[in-house]
């Protein structure tokens, strides 16, 4: 079992920066992948970023591409989303995920049905 709690979320201006985290507890680790997702009102949850805890492979959304940064501490068991020139439609709940590494993770990581865990989620509102 993996329990995720994600924090950092809030109002923000356009243009604006954000740091989300996911303190990851639970079974080790290093075998998980982590992935961001976020879900607007009437909207499907849509895939952000990923990253793999053992190894430097990242993954992102093209939507956000070049504006945030996936990174961890493996010290700490904390997965960030660095959040640059946020913009209104990045309005959304932010959720944390957590799946076994393997051939099943990398076909489907931006599907949200991969993941097996997931932390209750974090408010972000950008305002224009």
């Amino acid at each position: 079992q993996v329990h995720l709690v994600e924090s950092g979320g809030g109002l923000v201006q356009a243009g604006g920066s954000l740091r989300l985290s996911c303190a990851a507890s639970g079974r080790t680790l290093s075998s998980y992948a982590m992935g961001w997702f976020r879900q607007a009102p009437g909207k499907e949850r849509e895939f952000v970023a990923a990253i793999l805890w053992s190894g430097s492979s990242t993954y992102y959304a093209d939507s956000v591409k070049g504006r945030f940064t996936i990174s961890r501490d493996n010290a700490k068991n904390t997965v960030y989303l660095q959040m640059n020139s946020l913009k209104p439609e990045d309005t959304a709940v932010f959720y944390c995920a957590a799946e076994p590494y393997g051939s099943r993770w990398l076909a489907g990581y931006k599907r949200a049905y991969v993941y097996n865990y997931w932390g209750q989620g974090t408010q972000v509102t950008v305002s224009s």
